[in-house]
């Protein structure tokens, strides 16, 4: 990374169910020093508009969107300067095509580059219960480099809603690609009691 560029993060939506996950990520990681750019699959889009009611333009904090048929975008090569890429949510197929290796669509292809160029990759799974096909993916994806990260928020912070719950979720996502959160709450900082 070149002094004073700032880091740039690929975020990559995809059919899984989990939104409100992504909506909290993107506000926890709103930063004057962090560009993100964004691919969103048509089955992420689908399921955007069904949980959160927007478009993928309508997120917040996300500079630019590239069509998930577009090879010819940045995230499709290694000499792009992305210091991350976070699959959110991440769907079965998305892992599977992930762990096989296969470039189906610019998704596949960005998280290809993350791990050939041994960059952060952290895949938000979602599904329930995992078959084993699923787990076997996991375990070739973690072999692979990336990290496998459900949506398992922070119960022992006590979050009060289901958006603070995600917000817990969203910093861990946060700690597995070195983006530093100002008023993040960790483990041991207050009393439970």
């Amino acid at each position: 990374m070149q002094p004073g560029a700032p880091h740039r993060l690929l975020v990559a939506v995809t059919g899984a169910s989990g939104m409100l996950y992504l909506r909290a990520f993107l506000k926890v990681i709103a930063t004057g020093c962090l560009e993100v750019h964004g691919i969103c699959s048509p089955s992420g889009r689908q399921v955007l508009q069904m949980e959160e009611d927007i478009e993928p333009a309508a997120l917040p904090g996300v500079a630019r969107w590239f069509a998930p048929d577009d090879f010819a975008a940045p995230p499709a090569s290694g000499s792009s300067r992305y210091h991350g890429m976070v699959v959110l949510p991440c769907s079965m197929g998305t892992l599977a095509a992930i762990a096989s290796g296969l470039s189906i669509n610019l998704i596949h292809r960005a998280a290809d580059v993350m791990l050939k160029e041994r960059r952060p990759l952290v895949l938000a799974v979602r599904e329930t219960p995992f078959n084993r096909t699923h787990l076997q993916n996991m375990l070739a994806a973690h072999d692979a480099g990336a990290v496998i990260c459900p949506p398992m928020p922070a119960h022992y912070l006590r979050p009060a809603t289901l958006e603070e719950a995600a917000r817990t979720y969203a910093w861990r996502l946060a700690d597995q690609l070195g983006i530093g959160i100002a008023d993040r709450k960790r483990w041991g900082d207050d009393p439970l009691c």
